[in-house]
């Protein structure tokens, strides 16, 4: 009986401890909480937040601390949006939007906004369609850039209270109605003929300009051309009066005595039997010129 007793007192000590080593290591499970990179964990004690778990190795208290929520914070898309809206000039666009945000506060996200893809979503389309009212279509279409920028900064302001950072807001596209394509096809078309218009236009004042300065051109080229052959008569006129004065008056009838007496050989040199009838005078001229000649000659 003794040795019954003491093997039911071990074995009841075995248990004991058995459940103690099983209670230490759920303890120990419950304890400990890993929480991976790309999430946090919200935990509660009693029902009130207790911590925000990071990423890592984590203690809490078994049994009265919880994992209420383990929020994901990689960055999120919102799915693509589309509304409408009018703007300055009353013309009605349709407006494609996409927002990625992430969550960087999940105690503010959890316990201020029930869902915050619906709220971002409903903030966006408001906040487009207040700022493309401000806005005429033409401004719309090319300061698009602008556009989402300011959008990006409103939806920042707006959802800073919900633990949310916005990384991007992007206007995908922006779509009429077929009635005011026409309106813009003609719009364009219009413009398009004006800017040949005003091209061809510009050509052909370019080419009046330009034939007025070829024919200016070319009279100042004549003008310059007539100024030398006038300087350079007047150069000749200069030189010969210079000679006279150097060489009397004596000098130039000699000259023109030796192209008299060469006119005449010239007309002497003809062929066959010629008779030539001079004027008295010629005759007297080159009977001048003969004496200078001989003069000159002596």
């Amino acid at each position: 009986m003794e040795i019954e007793t003491l093997i039911l007192s071990a074995i009841e000590s075995s248990l004991v401890y058995l459940l103690l080593a099983a209670l230490l290591i759920i303890l120990a499970v419950k304890a400990v909480k890993i929480v991976p990179q790309s999430e946090k964990y919200v935990i509660e004690r009693f029902g009130r937040l207790r911590a925000v778990l990071g990423p890592g190795i984590n203690l809490i208290v078994p049994f009265i601390d919880r994992v209420a929520h383990e929020i994901s914070i990689l960055e999120r898309q919102l799915p693509n949006a589309s509304q409408d809206a009018i703007t300055k000039d009353n013309v009605l666009v349709q407006v494609e939007t996409s927002v990625f945000y992430r969550i960087t506060e999940p105690e503010k996200t959890v316990y201020r906004i029930r869902d915050v893809d619906a709220a971002i979503a409903t903030t966006v389309a408001g906040i487009v369609r207040a700022e493309i009212g401000k806005m005429d279509l033409d401004e719309v279409q090319s300061n698009r850039s602008q556009l989402i920028t300011t959008i990006k900064s409103l939806v920042e302001s707006q959802v800073d209270d919900w633990g949310i950072e916005v990384t991007r807001a992007e206007i995908l596209d922006v779509n009429l109605d077929q009635a005011t394509r026409d309106a813009m096809l003609q719009q364009l078309n219009a413009e398009r003929a004006r800017r040949a218009q005003v091209t061809e236009a510009e050509g052909s004042k370019r080419a009046v300009e330009l034939a007025a300065d070829a024919e200016l051109y070319a009279s100042e080229q004549t003008a310059k051309a007539r100024r030398i052959l006038a300087d350079a008569e007047a150069y000749a006129t200069q030189v010969v009066a210079h000679a006279i004065n150097e060489n009397g008056l004596e000098a130039a009838q000699y000259q023109i005595a030796l192209k008299q007496v060469d006119a005449l050989n010239a007309l002497g040199a003809g062929e066959g039997k010629q008779t030539i009838l001079v004027p008295a005078q010629a005759i007297e001229a080159f009977g001048d010129a003969f004496k200078l000649l001989k003069g000159r000659v002596t």
